[in-house]
């Protein structure tokens, strides 16, 4: 059984009882909702919004939060004259063509984008290095935050913003957009209501790790700041325009910034992609804010390939089986896939109904429009921080797991691992001074 899904079908899909498989807080109980602090208690109350990175990501964002009532893109910030001119004349056009009185102004420095007391919330859309700097100083500057995911660099540097969300009271939305798409959705329904009866494998396609550096040393173009875009990496990395790439006579990135491809700019599709698979991974089968406790390399696991084995015996292998990046969940009573406007099942009574051709992705709405209600209403988004940030561990332990080539053992409560200094040694890096998490 096989079958395309239209995003008409959120609300149909959402009637199989999703409310109680996927509200925070029946996720990750220890997740306390965000006390308010802000001033948006009405519908009606106009949220500002600021955007920090501008590259292809951000346009694809900004065309959906600009379409969100009481939402108002007000500001924008890159390190890259370029990006910053596109972003203008996109949001300028925009609110023009719909005759909205509407001024943006535009940054180099996040910090000044911060300091405006008029923006309630930030996008952050930039390199993953830069995440979690940014962050911090948007909670700490009492902003709301959609991020992008991966949502940090290292795993320290996830829990320190985790620790930064909740002692500044502030809504960190995570852009894990399939938790907001019907078909995932019903995918996460199946398994954690026991339809497919006992998991022992699940099927995670991503891609393969990052890979050394070997693009050609080029000038840095006169309307880019390679120093801020480096922010706390080493200066050793140099420009290449396929790092942060030019744009074509579209108007669009001639290609995704290719950082995330390469070891020590990215996590290459481990992170990527994992961020989303591995994450509706873990949604399924409840491990949301936890984490496998064995991290097996392709030459230790019995499927040649990344595996992650769970304390429940679960085991997630690291495998393309020919459906593009997606999940294969097996189960003692049968089987499904869910990919991108895909859903196969080994039955007809394991399948979604209703269910037609769905081609937008990135502009997704509900997942925005997730976090504008939370803001509103100071309770947790869809994919808070603590869910993001256990996802991006599973695909940070994959990579440490890359790098050493041998069997690890990971402590997800402690966020460890168990008797291993070199492997806890790459939990973060050095940053560049004066960068600091402080």
């Amino acid at each position: 059984m096989s079958a395309n899904i239209s995003r008409r079908n959120f609300l149909r899909l959402s009637a199989l009882g999703t409310s109680a498989l996927i509200l925070p807080s029946s996720m990750t109980a220890s997740v306390a909702p965000a006390v308010n602090k802000s001033k948006k208690g009405s519908a009606n109350d106009q949220i500002n919004i600021g955007f920090i990175g501008l590259g292809q990501q951000a346009i694809h964002l900004m065309n959906g939060f600009i379409t969100i009532p009481g939402v108002r893109i007000v500001a924008g910030c890159d390190v890259y004259d370029i990006k910053r001119n596109r972003f203008e004349q996109r949001v300028n056009k925009y609110y023009s063509e719909k005759k909205i009185k509407n001024k943006l102004s535009m940054y180099i420095r996040y910090e000044e984008l911060l300091a405006r007391p008029d923006i309630d919330a930030v996008v952050i859309a930039t390199p993953d290095h830069q995440h979690a700097i940014m962050a911090i100083a948007a909670c700490r500057a009492g902003k709301d935050i959609y991020l992008e995911k991966p949502v940090t660099f290292t795993v320290y540097e996830g829990q320190q913003l985790i620790k930064a969300v909740r002692e500044n009271c502030r809504i960190l939305q995570v852009g894990s957009m399939q938790r907001s798409m019907p078909e995932f959705i019903h995918a996460a329904n199946v398994v954690r209501e026991g339809r497919l009866g006992k998991i022992s494998l699940m099927k995670a396609y991503v891609g393969d790790g990052p890979k050394p550096l070997t693009l050609p040393k080029q000038e840095v173009p006169a309307g880019l700041d390679w120093d801020l875009w480096l922010g706390p990496l080493s200066d050793k990395f140099y420009y290449n325009h396929e790092l942060n790439p030019l744009l074509d006579e579209n108007g669009r990135d001639e290609c995704w910034g290719a950082w995330r491809w390469y070891q020590g700019l990215g996590g290459g599709f481990t992170t990527d992609w994992g961020a989303h698979m591995f994450d509706v991974a873990q949604w399924c089968i409840g491990k949301d804010g936890s984490g496998p406790s064995e991290v097996l390399p392709p030459s230790c696991s019995p499927y040649d390939c990344l595996t992650y084995r769970y304390d429940n015996g679960i085991e997630v292998a690291q495998m393309d089986f020919g459906h593009g990046q997606a999940v294969k969940v097996y189960g003692e009573n049968g089987w499904i896939i869910v990919g991108r406007g895909k859903f196969l099942a080994s039955s007809p009574e394991f399948m979604p109904t209703n269910v037609d051709e769905q081609k937008v992705y990135e502009t997704n709405v509900p997942h925005y429009q997730s976090f504008i209600d939370s803001v509103r209403s100071r309770r947790d988004p869809s994919v808070p921080i603590e869910v993001g940030h256990s996802s991006c561990v599973m695909c940070t332990i994959g990579n440490i797991a890359y790098e050493l080539d041998r069997p690890l053992e990971w402590n997800p409560i402690v966020q460890k691992f168990m008797n291993d200094a070199e492997a806890n040694s790459k939990l973060h890096y050095e940053y560049r001074k004066p960068y600091t998490l402080d």
